[in-house]
């Protein structure tokens, strides 16, 4: 979550710089600290510290302009809590509209860094709905970033990016260019659409270079730099963010630093540099937002674990693995609440429409009853018949609300490229079954399957092609499972398989035809004359124990066997014939 991208959209979208000087006038200073609260925000937090020092007179609108600028001062520095009374103050007291405004826009943000989502989006639709009637060009271009940011969050980064043009449109000034460009950007690379060589990167660094943000131009750095990692281009990526290192720690905000870390860590370790990927993964981790799990945190737990088991610290990698879990599972849990929130909130403002709707035909039906009493009794029944056509229409209508919501929360536990379950929901069954069978006493097996040479097939074909590689392989997959059998993708080409109440020459034989299968696959009609294969790590509970934990790491070290083996094969892991993963 990118706090200060997003605060710095809602205060001061287009305020001009007032120039520093030494005068005592509070409404001088407010608006000093109010314009410069982005670009250097170690000056705006000592002015907003001298602001409360008591020893200058405020008037009551200044102290709520304070309270406005110290409540953005806290949700800087990750403080959401105490934030948010200071915001509500202003909002009900405040008898200046565009700071009401203002800081209703605000708390929207910092409710959405409490992980209060629902209650964010709902104040978020309400801001929109009134957005016709505020006639400030500031506080229009304001409400305007905020909707941007948080559909891009949400994951719905064509809404994201139709906000920012509307940013664009009604901003003004050189900070108001920098920010719009960045909100496009930023969703364009959440939905994967900018390459490493886009001008877009340039163009927007270049326009937050001349506003003075140092956020703004070091987070699409960042961008570029991260399209670069995955693309194979560690030099460029490594040389971008050291050149702009010092000017990201200069900014003071948490996850950017944790996310130039923990990216600079990712470059070094494809490279084969040992030491400066241990170095960079632990500044990330110092770095990162304090009781926040985050993706840069996540990298670098992931990392730190593949270093110790490297190194052959079995014990350090498996500390390392369990933490890398945990921070993983929180940022998925986190993604997915941001979009299962984003959906409950449109569901509930198209049932209280569809509330309004009936309310209005009901007192439409009132009045054609009392209209119908006075006629003759045909006419009495088209009443009926009226009647009953919109109680029918009314029941469509629940019906439809009720069936998208139960449809948000199957697509809350699927892989949307496969439809078979995703990373968390994965974990979370198998963990039930892992349960069931040690109260039962009956064995169980994990196996996890990695496509070989998968990067080559995206690289040469396209990620067209290799989605379509993807599906193919997990068709395969299923032709030869159980309706018992969980099923579920890992991560990128990784899929994994816990098979109940089977026995180890049982899933050996099993996972011998999925091999096959997948082998013999590659005449498909979607993607012909493109070969594939996988290999496959399988650990049981007889050697490994019920945790999944354990599993998961046994199984790795058999696939990475199966994988320095020559690939496409079967490996078994083994506590009489103990392997260590070679990366």
């Amino acid at each position: 979550m990118l706090f200060a991208g997003l605060m710095s959209l809602l205060v001061g979208a287009g305020f001009a710089v007032v120039p520093i000087s030494s005068s005592d006038d509070p409404s001088r200073l407010l608006r000093m600290a109010d314009s410069i609260k982005t670009s250097n925000h170690a000056k705006f937090a000592a002015l907003i510290k001298r602001l409360n020092d008591g020893t200058m007179k405020l008037s009551q609108e200044q102290q709520f302009y304070l309270r406005y600028l110290s409540a953005y001062q806290l949700g800087y520095t990750g403080e959401y809590e105490a934030a948010i009374p200071l915001l509500d103050e202003v909002i009900s007291q405040s008898s200046e509209p565009t700071l009401r405004f203002r800081a209703n826009v605000t708390a929207v943000n910092i409710l959405v860094f409490g992980r209060h989502y629902e209650e964010a989006f709902k104040r978020l639709s309400q801001l929109l709905d009134q957005l016709p009637s505020i006639t400030d060009k500031d506080a229009r271009a304001q409400s305007l970033g905020v909707a941007s940011f948080l559909y891009s969050e949400a994951g719905q980064y064509d809404l994201a990016v139709d906000y920012a043009n509307r940013f664009l449109e009604e901003s003004h000034g050189i900070a108001g260019d920098c920010k719009g460009k960045y909100l496009k950007i930023e969703a364009s690379y959440r939905s994967s659409k900018l390459q490493a060589d886009d001008e877009s990167y340039q163009d927007g660094i270049n326009a937050c270079v001349k506003a003075n943000e140092p956020v703004f131009s070091n987070l699409i750095r960042f961008y570029a730099a991260n399209v670069d990692v995955r693309h194979d281009r560690q030099v460029a990526a490594i040389k971008l963010l050291k050149e702009n290192y010092e000017d990201a720690q200069r900014t003071r905000y948490p996850l950017l630093i944790s996310e130039f870390d923990a990216l600079l860590a990712q470059a070094y370790w494809q490279q084969g540099d040992i030491a400066r990927t241990h170095k960079f993964a632990l500044a990330a981790i110092d770095s990162s937002v304090k009781n926040e799990y985050t993706e840069p945190l996540s990298t670098a737990f992931h990392l730190l674990y593949l270093v110790a088991q490297k190194q052959g610290d079995m014990e350090a990698a498996l500390a390392y693995h369990e933490r890398y879990m945990a921070a993983d599972k929180g940022y998925l849990n986190d993604i997915s609440a941001k979009a299962l929130a984003y959906q409950t909130v449109k569901q509930q403002v198209l049932a209280k429409k569809l509330q309004i709707e009936t309310l209005s035909k009901q007192n439409q039906i009132l009045t054609l009853q009392q209209d119908l009493g006075k006629k003759a009794e045909e006419t009495s029944r088209l009443y009926i018949v009226v009647l009953l056509m919109v109680l029918a229409f009314i029941a469509f209508w629940a019906y439809r609300i009720k069936r998208s919501q139960l449809r948000f929360m199957k697509l809350a536990r699927r892989d949307g490229l496969t439809g078979i379950f995703n990373r968390q929901h994965f974990v979370s069954e198998a963990e039930l079954q892992l349960q069931y069978c040690r109260k039962s006493s009956r064995d169980a097996c994990l196996v996890l399957v990695d496509l070989d040479h998968f990067k080559i097939v995206n690289d040469t074909h396209g990620h067209a092609v290799g989605d379509r590689v993807l599906r193919r392989a997990v068709e395969a997959c299923q032709a030869h499972l159980r309706s018992t059998d969980i099923f579920g993708r890992l991560g990128g080409e990784e899929f994994g398989i816990l098979l109940p109440e089977c026995t180890l020459a049982q899933v050996v034989a099993r996972t011998e035809q999925i091999r096959i299968a997948i082998a013999t696959a590659a005449t498909g009609e979607d993607a012909p004359g493109i070969p594939i294969s996988a290999s496959f790590g399988v650990s049981m509970t007889g050697q490994s124990g019920y945790d999944l934990r354990q599993l998961l790491i046994h199984a790795d070290d058999a696939l990475y066997r199966a994988k320095r083996e020559g690939r496409n094969r079967v490996s078994v892991w083994d506590i009489s014939q103990p392997t260590l993963r070679t990366v």
